[in-house]
């Protein structure tokens, strides 16, 4: 059994199937985990309350967020936690969101997986998680 929780974050409601993807995953491992519905564009200052809060309880964020996909970038700014983004495919067959995902600053490292893939998301999770059990 894997220790750990995990704190998934979904920029819309819409992004509920990937959000269900994931969690099939991390309840198949019984790996604790939340999801908070908080976009950065329009709550940046509900989010960073809450990163706040679940910054003691949380071992790993997923990500799940489209279109220009500041979340993970964000969220990836205010915790020295890992981060993994699920850029979703809204516009540009998600390109936009793959591409900001995997493009942010040195020094605020995002692991990104493929585009709706909520499952490898929890998969690295997981694997993450393990490395701590050692």
């Amino acid at each position: 059994m894997v220790n750990g929780f995990v704190s998934i974050i979904a920029g819309s409601k819409s992004d509920e199937k990937i959000v269900k993807d994931t969690i099939k995953i991390l309840e198949e491992s019984k790996i604790e985990h939340e999801v908070n519905y908080i976009s950065a564009h329009r709550e940046p200052d509900k989010l960073k309350e809450y990163l706040l809060k679940s910054e003691a309880y949380t071992d790993i964020y997923i990500c799940i967020a489209g279109l220009s996909a500041a979340l993970p970038g964000f969220v990836a700014s205010l915790t020295s936690k890992p981060v993994i983004a699920v850029p979703v495919n809204v516009k540009l067959e998600g390109l936009d969101a793959l591409l900001t995902s995997m493009q942010t600053p040195s020094g605020v490292p995002i692991a990104t997986v493929g585009i709706d893939n909520g499952k490898n998301a929890a998969y690295l999770a997981i694997r993450i998680l393990k490395l701590k059990q050692k």
